[in-house]
C-alpha cells in the first residue's frame, strides 16, 4: 500500500515537477477501480486479486488508508475525471467506518471479509492493534470535505479506544477479541499507536492551519516533510536543485 501512497506524495513532495508519478498514480487508480473495487450489502470496498487474476473478497484494515489518499490526491489535482476519486473515497471511508461501528466494542479487527450481507470478521482476524489508517483518512476528508461527519466518527473510534484499550499505567494496549464488549488487553503497544493514530486523531480536532496540507506531505509514517520547488537560477549561476519556498524557522 506504501507504494501508492508515495506515487501521489513523491509528485507533491516535488512540487507537483516530477510528473511520472502523477502519471503512475492515476494508473493505479484505474486499475482498482476496474479489477479491486467491489460492492456487498450496500457497502463498497476494495478486494485483492490472488496471483493477479482470482478475486478474494478480503479487505485489511491497512487498506483504509485509500480513502484518505484518494481524498488528498483530488484536493491536489491529480484526479483526471474531477470527482471520480473523492467519491470513492467517501464510499470506502464510510466501510472503514462500518467496520467499527459493526463491532461490539465499537473497534475494528485486522481482516474483513465480505458476502452478499455486507462485511463479517473470522475468528482469527478479530484483533485490534490500533491502526492508524481509518483516522489517518477521517483526518484527509476533513480536511479536503469540511464535513463535521468526518470529526463524529473519529470522536467515536477515540472514544472506543478510551474505553477499551486504556491501561491504568497511562498506556494503550493492543485488543485480542474486538467482537466482545469487552475485548481482553495484550501486553503490547505498537510504536505506531504514539506516531500515527494518536496524531491523526489530534490533527483531525485541531485547527486546519497547523500542517497545511499545501505546503507539507505526511510520509507513511506520519512525519511531516515540507514540500519542495524549483529553485529560481540567479542570473549567471546554476540552480543547485530543489528547495523550499514554504520553510519556517
Amino acid at each position: 500500500d506504501s507504494y501508492y501512497e508515495y506515487l501521489l506524495k513523491q509528485w507533491l513532495i516535488s512540487g507537483k515537477q516530477k510528473t511520472h508519478f502523477l502519471d503512475e498514480y492515476q494508473l493505479a487508480v484505474m486499475g482498482i477501480q476496474k479489477y479491486l473495487v467491489r460492492k456487498a450489502g450496500g457497502l463498497t470496498y476494495v478486494g485483492e486479486l490472488l496471483n493477479g487474476n482470482k478475486f478474494s473478497p478480503k479487505m485489511d484494515h491497512l487498506a483504509c488508508f485509500l480513502p484518505g489518499a484518494l481524498a488528498l490526491g483530488h484536493a491536489s489535482g491529480a484526479d483526471p475525471s474531477g470527482h471520480e476519486h473523492l467519491d470513492l473515497a467517501k464510499k470506502l471511508m464510510e466501510t472503514c467506518v462500518q467496520g467499527y461501528k459493526r463491532s461490539a466494542s465499537g473497534l475494528a479487527p485486522e481482516i474483513w471479509w465480505f458476502n452478499d450481507d455486507g462485511l463479517y470478521v473470522k475468528s482469527n482476524d478479530a484483533f485490534s492493534l490500533l491502526r492508524p489508517e481509518t483516522v489517518e483518512s477521517l483526518f484527509y476528508l476533513w480536511r479536503v470535505t469540511g464535513d463535521n461527519r468526518y470529526r463524529d466518527w473519529g470522536w467515536e473510534i477515540f472514544n472506543s479506544f478510551e474505553r477499551h484499550a486504556k491501561v491504568d499505567s497511562g498506556g494503550y494496549a493492543s485488543l485480542s477479541e474486538i467482537s466482545s464488549a469487552a475485548p481482553s488487553k495484550q501486553d503490547k503497544m505498537e510504536s505506531f499507536w504514539l506516531a500515527e493514530t494518536l496524531k491523526y486523531l489530534f490533527l483531525l480536532f485541531d485547527d486546519q492551519g497547523l500542517l497545511p496540507l499545501d505546503k507539507i506531505v505526511f510520509n507513511t509514517e506520519a512525519h511531516p516533510f515540507p514540500i519542495l520547488y524549483e529553485k529560481v537560477p540567479v542570473e549567471g549561476h546554476q540552480s543547485d536543485g530543489p528547495t523550499n519556498l514554504n520553510s519556517h524557522r
